[in-house]
């Protein structure tokens, strides 16, 4: 589902979606390629959109805050249909991508993906029995910006790799510690078993 099918897309900065977040009193994460930059902190490549992660539990809560946006859905999820999300409509799965912009008349400016939860655990929409405690999904910037740990947006990326996530895969590899090496290498075994980026990572991963 593209920009050029459904509308044009200006993407927000980080620092844009931290004032309209500044209120927010759940947990977000500013995902997908702005995070992997936040993370190595410098600028890598051009950007379509910016995604902003947020637990399913708490959509609540972001409609409230976003009450004066005007919010659309991918219904069905990745087949270029969009449709509003209505006040007080709560999302169930499959549905996790929200398209948002200020106003019916602006360019899209902020991607919205829900993602799941049990109690304390984060878990991936894409396979349950990966997971990770809530407190361990994000990093925060110097400035206070959070954005979703490395490790975990690799994951998003392995499942389709492109060029692009190539760029954020070579960026941010020096910056993955053992640990977040062999959590990313068991996720990736779990979908995608014979992925390329488990010959870079396995060195240091549980086998």
């Amino acid at each position: 589902m593209g920009a050029d099918v459904l509308g044009r897309w200006v993407p927000d900065r980080p620092e844009d979606v931290a004032a309209v977040f500044a209120k927010a009193d759940f947990p977000w994460w500013i995902a997908g390629g702005y995070a992997i930059e936040l993370a190595v902190g410098r600028e890598l490549r051009a950007h379509g959109d910016l995604d902003v992660l947020v637990l399913r539990r708490d959509q609540a809560l972001v409609r409230g805050l976003l009450a004066d946006w005007d919010l659309h859905v991918a219904d069905p999820p990745g087949q270029g249909e969009l449709r509003p999300w209505r006040p007080g409509e709560v999302l169930q799965p499959p549905l996790h991508d929200i398209w948002c912009r200020c106003t019916p008349n602006a360019p899209w400016s902020v991607q919205l993906i829900l993602d799941e939860a049990e109690g304390t655990q984060w878990v991936s929409r894409r396979d349950p029995a990966i997971r990770l405690p809530i407190d361990q999904l994000g990093r925060t910037t110097e400035t206070g910006i959070p954005y979703l740990a490395p490790e975990v947006q690799l994951f998003y990326k392995a499942k389709a790799t492109r060029d692009k996530d190539e760029t954020d895969f070579e960026a941010v590899l020096p910056l993955l510690d053992a640990p977040a090496r062999a959590w990313l290498a068991d996720a990736i075994k779990v979908i995608a078993p014979g992925h390329n980026w488990l010959r870079r990572l396995l060195p240091v991963s549980r086998t």
